[in-house]
């Protein structure tokens, strides 16, 4: 796969804002409000050194994790239209899986709302089982969990 992956930087931000909105934007109706990684402030993460890149000449691809003492949070993975189903999503799950390895943490998190329906069945074709369902800031959450190193399912 021609893809390579590091990290965002400042001049990356409106590439960054561009692939965020055209990934959440189309569930904003579903949700009856902008999505949750529509809200964020993208410039913190990228100064922060939390939101790792796919480019293939552009940015195509986006992860964004947290560190957590006993896990890590996988808080935003958008891949653009035209190159979903390429393996750029599964791309970035493995560099998150190698982010939690590396950091000595037990498990990769991640929630998704329960309105983005595509997401409930792209998660566990990777493994990723759903923990639990709760609202969480105002958002009907699915929670799910893999051990750091299990293969997809």
């Amino acid at each position: 796969m021609d893809v390579e992956l590091g990290p965002a930087g400042e001049a990356d931000l409106p590439a960054v804002e561009a692939l965020v909105c055209e990934a959440y934007k189309p569930y904003t109706a579903r949700i009856g409000r902008l999505p949750a990684p529509m809200l964020v402030d993208y410039a913190a993460v990228i100064a922060e050194g939390r939101m790792m890149v796919a480019r293939r000449g552009r940015i195509v691809g986006l992860l964004v994790c947290s560190l957590h003492e006993d896990h890590l949070l996988v808080e935003n993975l958008a891949v653009a239209r035209e190159e979903r189903g390429s393996g750029i999503g599964s791309l970035l799950l493995d560099a998150a899986d190698a982010q939690a390895r590396a950091a000595g943490v037990p498990e990769l998190r991640l929630y998704t709302n329960e309105k983005m329906h595509e997401n409930l069945a792209y998660y566990p074709r990777r493994g990723i089982i759903e923990t639990g369902r709760a609202e969480q800031d105002g958002f009907a959450r699915v929670f799910f969990a893999r051990p750091v190193g299990a293969a997809p399912a």
